[in-house]
């Protein structure tokens, strides 16, 4: 029988706050429902509610504790052989995902139907929507949060987080395109069916700045919903000279008025970006 929310929750933090009570049986029952359930995608790490992000640092902190409870053991695919503490996730069959060797998702992540998974690598903890491409050679961190149809393309890097417990993972909404090589890390959130050129580098403290007005307008950690981004530099002022930093750069808008391939196709032909 599942374990209420309430009660998981109590004996995760407790159990954070002092690691002696690992050694509970009720404890470890606890962390490995939570993990159990990350994995089956019936609990998430962060989730969307009237539009604001909300982290459950509660289930990063069992994500922890997994780590502690756990020891490592040798694993085998083909001819590979691993030692880790989390084994790869398995039962693909009746997933409704497509897994290209040597493609890995680690127990704990989800990754829900009509996502292809190319040689790439999926982190405990992540989410990943219906029908998205991750593609060859990208990765998708810790506790990331990534959407329904949604394309990684090779290269990219979703940066992950554990730790502190309370910091938001990466989150990619619905219908984004990430070009090849980008990196988006600390926290940083792409809202839905904007497109990102490839070779952008977004942290939490990168300029994002939109110059599709006669003022540039600038923010951070967060890429508007719709808006088509390419890398750029800017001049700042160090005790030694005017140096070039990087920032993206704003230059449009994704049609709302087209579906997102042909919204997309226009993007890139327009701007002439690359992906």
């Amino acid at each position: 029988m599942a374990t209420d929310d309430a009660t998981l929750e109590l004996l995760i933090r407790a159990a954070y706050s002092d690691k002696g009570r690992l050694h509970d049986p009720s404890v470890a029952s606890a962390v490995e429902e939570v993990i159990a359930a990350l994995d089956s995608g019936d609990k998430r790490v962060a989730q969307c509610e009237a539009g604001t992000w909300i982290v459950h640092d509660w289930i990063q902190q069992a994500i922890l504790l997994y780590f502690s409870l756990h020891d490592a053991a040798a694993s085998e695919a083909g001819p590979m052989s691993f030692w880790d503490k989390i084994p790869m996730k398995r039962s693909w069959r009746h997933s409704g995902v497509r897994v290209v060797p040597p493609g890995v998702a680690r127990y704990g992540s989800y990754l829900a139907p009509g996502v292809v998974l190319m040689p790439a690598f999926v982190n405990i903890g992540a989410r990943v929507g219906e029908g998205t491409m991750i593609d060859t050679w990208a990765t998708v961190g810790s506790c990331a949060q990534i959407g329904a149809g949604v394309h990684l393309s090779g290269g990219v890097g979703i940066g992950g987080v554990l730790e502190p417990p309370s910091a938001r993972p990466v989150i990619v909404e619905d219908g984004a395109f990430v070009g090849s090589r980008c990196v988006i890390v600390e926290g940083v959130i792409v809202e839905r069916d904007a497109v990102l050129a490839a070779g952008v580098v977004l942290t939490a403290s990168t300029p994002i700045v939109d110059v599709t007005q006669t003022k540039a307008r600038t923010q951070r950690g967060r890429v508007p919903a719709h808006a088509v981004v390419i890398p750029g530099v800017q001049p700042k002022e160090y005790p030694a000279g005017t140096y070039q930093t990087p920032c993206a750069l704003v230059i449009g808008q994704r049609s709302e008025s087209t579906d997102r391939k042909t919204s997309l196709n226009a993007a890139l032909h327009e701007h002439g970006l690359s992906v």
